[in-house]
């Protein structure tokens, strides 16, 4: 069983990043698929956002998070909980899932295929543990295809080097071109592709993001490309400037472009 290293770690910075998801803005292509009853297991819940907004659009369907690491979980209980929510969370693994064969409606998994060694093993999971008839649902974001304005040289680097991280842990940053491919490779053969963006202009919007890249350069991926002696720490310090800078200019603007994949599980 592949041991996976997840590239962005889970430092508070990455898990607030996560948190601030919702269905609305991270599984669009999915919600109308979704009735009331359906049951659905969100692979790689982190912080639980995305799988409050599912739980409710569900109810009184059973739902169910699942994380690799408990860090994260205990703000998944907690937002849940002061939702009024009957969400399960709990660790499990995406390579060998503990629900029995055809447990699910949904199998759900957002920005979870990237950072894994073996994505089309665990697709092939996420279709075991979904029912006859059911569905795998998957989106990732493809960090080839990140396009922004102002342009800045220290900007491109933060990408050089964040791609670099990723394949460095045997991963796949550009996830979004390859869902469908992967997702042949696991054996579907009804799979219905889609794409979408996520676009950050807006002050609040570039605040957020360039604020939260500003700090998160200093995590997981900025202390590997570190330690592997990919970059310096003063490389950083301008990786981290240039976003705060991005944030603040009045013509900031960024693309996200992200894949997805609709599975049919046959049955």
């Amino acid at each position: 069983m592949p041991r996976d290293t997840y590239t962005h770690g889970h430092p508070g910075v990455v898990v607030r990043s996560h948190a601030a998801r919702t269905a609305e803005n991270s599984c669009a292509y999915l919600l109308d698929r979704l009735t009331p009853g359906t049951s659905l297991l969100d692979v790689g819940c982190g912080p639980g956002s995305i799988t409050a907004d599912l739980a409710e659009r569900v109810a009184p369907g059973r739902v169910r998070g699942v994380e690799v690491v408990p860090g994260p979980l205990e703000q998944a209980r907690a937002g849940a909980a002061a939702r009024g929510l009957d969400v399960e969370f709990a660790v499990d693994d995406g390579y060998a899932l503990s629900d029995p064969d055809g447990t699910w409606d949904v199998v759900h998994a957002h920005q979870v295929l990237q950072h894994v060694s073996d994505p089309v093993a665990v697709l092939r999971e996420m279709g075991r543990v979904a029912r006859p008839g059911g569905l795998v649902a998957a989106r990732d974001a493809d960090y080839a295809g990140f396009h922004w304005w102002p342009q800045d040289p220290r900007l491109d680097r933060w990408l050089e080097l964040y791609r670099a991280v990723a394949r460095g842990n045997d991963a796949e940053p550009d996830a979004g071109r390859r869902l469908l491919g992967w997702a042949h490779a696991a054996g579907f053969a009804e799979v219905t592709p889609s794409a979408s963006v996520w676009c950050h202009a807006t002050p609040e919007a570039r605040a957020a993001w360039g604020g939260m890249w500003a700090d998160r350069i200093h995590t997981g991926v900025g202390r590997t490309a570190v330690e592997r002696g990919l970059a310096g720490g003063s490389e950083l310090d301008g990786i981290s400037a240039a976003w705060r800078e991005w944030a603040a200019h009045p013509d900031g603007w960024i693309v996200i472009p992200h894949g997805e994949v609709l599975c049919r599980v046959p049955g």
